[in-house]
């Protein structure tokens, strides 16, 4: 049996028992392979995004204007996407609106059914992985394959991507090659070029037996109602005209005000994701083919989802989240994604961007660790594209999570997740001892003279460390000592 005839239909497994964040993270960590897959393809990443903006000068410059251009965007958001949808729309492309996944994948649905399909091509797309879409066609009897090559490889071997530019890249070629022989029987090689050749053969003809090609959107403008999408293989290309129907999915935040606005943040995103100047391909969809045009589709629809973005926009710190471009920058610096890998959060966006955008797709509640998986270092913030403080959003939503789930006014879903009564009864008597200085003078002879009595185990901390013991005298009688001994 040869590679095209053996393509398992590929689904996602129920991850209701699955481990918590810190249990993946502990397991990635005792992983030395999976280690070293990241460590050496971060620092790859890293000298060629150093290396691309080698002209700090120019590199700063750049940020600031795409940093403008999107907050510029959110700024006129509710105002854009009307905009978009009224071009869209003048063009020949149908648009839809989806508050949910649910209604997404609905959508593409009854689209599908619409035009007996019972086949689709689905180039690289982000928020057709928050949808599920490939799992939920399955489980309606269509075949759903992923072009990109990446895509291609965790689909067979049933994972999540573990990154939003490279979803493979936690496979080294020795992997690949093994399970491209086990689940395609080819014969065992670890040349990556022969590897990429069989990827591709078992996927050309599923362009053309595709009913529907699918694909995600980078930006979309919305002066001429342009659907643009960047890649490097050619399979989004092939996705979006091989096949008759077209069906774009995403965020309502992907949004730009008009076609000038794409330069500089292509520019952004190309240097900023892989160290190139240009991608390969720079795919502007505007409609579909037209009578005297020889390719393309002939139908386009345009799926808009909002999916908690809502939420991030109605606050003015918290929409800062929107502005990203999904260059996985962030990730690529991050010294926690580098150690446990993108398969340890559990969801669609790993590292410091999945950490802020993950609470309001999927609410706070269920990922209330994401916000904690950082150090702190301020890497992602100097090095995203379009300058969002990511440092500074992720002590916001820690300071969500801990806030109590009765309060009045609630700023996110799943707010309050981390909420403990002792713990803030525990600081309110630290702020009480802090302020009173007769109570605070009386907490310090104490502490120093009963020392001896502090438990040896305190909690994790004392797991890798020595408990703590307060000195035998405090800092204020050695300074007065010290005085009158003068």
């Amino acid at each position: 049996m040869n590679a095209e005839q053996r393509i398992p239909a590929v689904q996602l497994s129920d991850e209701a028992a699955t481990p918590g964040f810190k249990q993946r993270a502990h397991d990635a960590l005792g992983d030395p392979q999976l280690r070293k897959n990241f460590r050496t393809a971060m620092d790859s990443l890293m000298a060629k995004r150093a290396s691309a903006f080698s002209d700090a000068d120019e590199r700063e410059r750049l940020r600031a204007l795409g940093n403008q251009i999107r907050a510029r965007a959110l700024s006129k958001l509710p105002e854009l996407l009307e905009r978009l949808e009224r071009n869209l729309i003048r063009n020949g492309v149908k648009v839809h609106w989806a508050e949910t996944v649910d209604e997404a994948n609905a959508i593409v649905l009854e689209i599908a059914r619409a035009h007996e399909a019972r086949q689709v091509i689905k180039g690289k797309s982000m928020v057709s992985e928050e949808m599920e879409m490939n799992h939920f066609l399955a489980g309606r009897g269509i075949e759903c394959l992923e072009s990109d090559m990446g895509e291609y490889i965790v689909q067979l071997d049933h994972e999540k991507p573990s990154h939003i530019i490279m979803p493979a890249i936690h496979k080294n070629a020795g992997q690949v090659a093994s399970l491209f022989h086990d689940k395609l029987g080819v014969e065992y090689t670890k040349d990556v070029d022969q590897l990429i050749q069989i990827g591709r053969r078992t996927l050309r003809r599923k362009f053309f037996e595709a009913d529907i090609g699918v694909s995600g959107v980078n930006f979309a403008v919305a002066e001429t109602g342009t659907l643009l999408l960047v890649e490097n293989e050619g399979n989004g290309r092939m996705s979006t005209t091989v096949p008759k129907v077209h069906i774009a999915v995403t965020g309502i935040e992907k949004v730009v005000e008009n076609l000038r606005d794409t330069v500089p943040l292509l520019s952004l995103l190309t240097r900023s994701a892989l160290g190139q100047p240009i991608t390969t391909y720079v795919n502007m969809i505007s409609g579909p083919r037209k009578a005297d045009e020889l390719d393309g589709p002939e139908e386009v629809h345009l799926v808009l989802l909002d999916n908690g973005r809502s939420q991030a926009f109605a606050d003015s710190e918290l929409r800062q989240t929107l502005n990203c471009i999904r260059c996985g920058a962030c990730m690529n610096h991050c010294p926690v994604y580098t150690r446990v890998g993108g398969h340890s959060y559990g969801e669609v966006y790993p590292g410091p961007i999945g950490a802020i955008i993950t609470p309001h797709l999927v609410g706070l509640g269920k990922v209330p660790e994401h916000p904690s998986a950082s150090s702190l270092c301020g890497a992602c913030g100097e090095v995203c594209p379009v300058k969002i403080p990511i440092p500074s959003l992720l002590r916001r939503l820690r300071e969500e999570n801990v806030k109590s789930p009765d309060a009045p006014h609630k700023v996110m879903r799943g707010q309050g997740s981390k909420y403990s009564p002792g713990e803030r009864l525990a600081w309110k008597a630290w702020r009480t001892l802090y302020t009173k200085p007769l109570l605070y003078r009386l907490f310090s002879y104490l502490a120093t003279r009963l020392g001896g009595l502090t438990p040896s185990k305190l909690g994790p901390w004392t797991e890798h460390h020595v408990a703590p013991v307060p000195a035998t005298r405090s800092l204020h009688e050695l300074a007065k000592q010290h005085l009158e001994g003068n």
